[in-house]
């Protein structure tokens, strides 16, 4: 019955899709960080590969832009020996009227083994799951406000690298959460792995409704916000998303919003900063920050690399 509660595993309850972070128990999000591990020291070999999914095929189907993403994609499935294919979606079929799923039977029927799948509307990874062949696996790069599930997990591994364990950690979201489906993706998996406390930071406008039903605290001002915390997750405003007048501008944020090295101080002396980029430099985030003894941003695009690894090689590895 497991399966059919949630699409994204087996009968058996293993890994075929990575859709969300939402739904998956903390042993699977546990082995995807411990694989994850394996393949960290893969960057640093003189021959960046192993043969783990020699002969497969990659598709990146990218209906949405996100260079960073995508390349590390592109990396991830390299470094694991698969063929990797990048659709051009602005020139392709997709814009010329052929419709979602029509697309993809196509490719699919060019021998296709794992579709990495971002769209500007929530739960096009879930659809494009369900009309897949059964050896063919969708990993989610991002859907609307939805879920950035692989984002999630680069977060969670940045995390526990620098903390080592998740129980007493206070961990503040700071900022355009109504936007951010990065935001969605850290708190289910925080809240699944045992975290202390998870706070969601940002005014009112950008904070959603519901949020405090997922078990987090919510804080409207910066102050409280961070005040003692482990881990500081900065996220970028997204002000091409937004309608209406949510904000009276972005100086107006990072006046209040905004992390500074003296407003850093509140968190503890050891806390870390990250970010999941692109970095608005001097509106949510100063430079001295970014650039700071306390910012793992770098570091956290070195683990995504693996962690994408340890998605593709643990989904093709179960049907």
């Amino acid at each position: 019955m497991l399966y059919r509660r949630n699409p994204q595993l087996n009968k058996n309850g293993e890994l075929i899709h990575l859709l969300s972070t939402e739904g998956l128990s903390k042993a699977i999000l546990t082995q995807i960080l411990d694989t994850a591990a394996n393949f960290v020291s893969v960057s640093s070999r003189d021959v960046k590969k192993v043969p783990l999914l020699r002969g497969k095929s990659v598709f990146n189907l990218f209906f949405e832009n996100s260079t960073r993403t995508r390349t590390t994609f592109e990396i991830a499935a390299t470094r694991l020996s698969a063929d990797v294919i990048n659709l051009d979606i602005a020139r392709s079929s997709a814009s010329k009227g052929e419709s979602l799923l029509d697309t993809i039977a196509n490719l699919s029927a060019m021998a296709a083994d794992i579709f990495v799948v971002r769209h500007s509307e929530s739960g096009a990874p879930y659809l494009i799951a369900q009309h897949v062949a059964p050896h063919v696996h969708v990993v989610n790069a991002g859907d609307g406000r939805h879920a950035h599930p692989t984002q999630g997990l680069l977060d969670m591994y940045t995390i526990r690298h620098y903390k080592k364990d998740f129980s007493n950690l206070t961990v503040a979201i700071v900022g355009d959460v109504l936007h951010s489906r990065v935001a969605r993706s850290d708190i289910h998996a925080l809240t699944t792995l045992g975290c202390a406390e998870v706070r969601v930071v940002g005014p009112k406008t950008l904070v959603p409704a519901d949020m405090a039903l997922m078990g987090v605290r919510v804080c409207n001002t910066l102050e409280e916000g961070i005040k003692d915390a482990d881990v500081i997750i900065m996220l970028r405003l997204q002000s091409e998303r937004m309608t209406g007048a949510l904000l009276p501008s972005s100086q107006e944020f990072s006046k209040k919003f905004g992390l500074t090295t003296e407003k850093l101080q509140l968190a503890r002396p050891d806390a870390i900063v990250m970010h999941p980029g692109p970095i608005n430099r001097g509106v949510e985030i100063d430079s001295a920050v970014v650039d700071g003894a306390q910012s793992v941003i770098l570091p956290q695009v070195t683990f995504g690399i693996a962690v994408r690894m340890a998605v593709m090689s643990i989904v093709a590895g179960n049907t």
